[in-house]
This record gives C-alpha cells, sequence and structure tokens, in this order.
C-alpha cells in the first residue's frame, strides 16, 4: 500500500485552493494530472528511477476519484488530512454549522470504538 503518495496527495490538494476546487469539480483529472505532474516532483523521482512505490493502489485511486472517505480511512488514509481536504470540498453544501463534520463522523460510525487504523507511513 502507497499510504505515503496517498497522504502527500491529500496534504497537497488541501493546501491549494485551485487544487481543491478541480478535485471538486472533477476528481479523476485531477487525481491523474498529480499522478503524472506532480507527484513525481513532489517525491522528488527522476524517469530513470521511476517505480510503483510513487503511484496509487487501484483502491486509493478509485477511493480518490469517487470521494470515497470511508475507504480512504479503511485504507489508512491519515484521518486528520482526509477530514480537512473533505471539509475544503463539501462543507459547502451543508446549510448547519459543522455539517460536513458531522455527516463524516456519522460515515465512520462503525469504527466507532475501535483503535484508529495505522496512519504511519
Amino acid at each position: 500500500m502507497s499510504k505515503y503518495v496517498l497522504n502527500k496527495f491529500l496534504y497537497t490538494v488541501d493546501r491549494d485552493p485551485a487544487l481543491v476546487e478541480r478535485y471538486r469539480e472533477d476528481p479523476v483529472e485531477l487525481v491523474d494530472w498529480w499522478r503524472q505532474s506532480l507527484a513525481p516532483q513532489i517525491l522528488n523521482c527522476h524517469e530513470i528511477e521511476a517505480s510503483t512505490w510513487i503511484d496509487l493502489t487501484s483502491q486509493e485511486y478509485h477511493a480518490l476519484v469517487h470521494h470515497d472517505y470511508r475507504a480512504l480511512f479503511a485504507l489508512g488514509a491519515h484521518p486528520f488530512l482526509t477530514l480537512t481536504l473533505f471539509i475544503a470540498l463539501f462543507e459547502r453544501d451543508y446549510d448547519e454549522p459543522l455539517g460536513f463534520q458531522l455527516a463524516y463522523a456519522a460515515g465512520l460510525e462503525e469504527w466507532k470504538g475501535l483503535p484508529y487504523p495505522d496512519i504511519s507511513t
């Protein structure tokens, strides 16, 4: 599993409002662009050193392009990185205060009382 790459995606996109909007509007385009253009620069990989460790697994890719925070959580994405990015993506769609945060918590209800997944990278 490429948790490091997954978490780098979440961190990088969350810190750039333009990338957040691109991810909201067309997640497939943004994830594909990030994998091909930005990830090699961020991860300091040269073409000659290309390796599968600098890419997302198919499960991670699927979860990202479908904005599936439950799957990202189960795959070991850092919960703080996931929450902050998804707040930026979806909080505006809720009328009540903390609307998305409450929906996020409800979506992760099945893990209530269990230890968090391993979030080491």
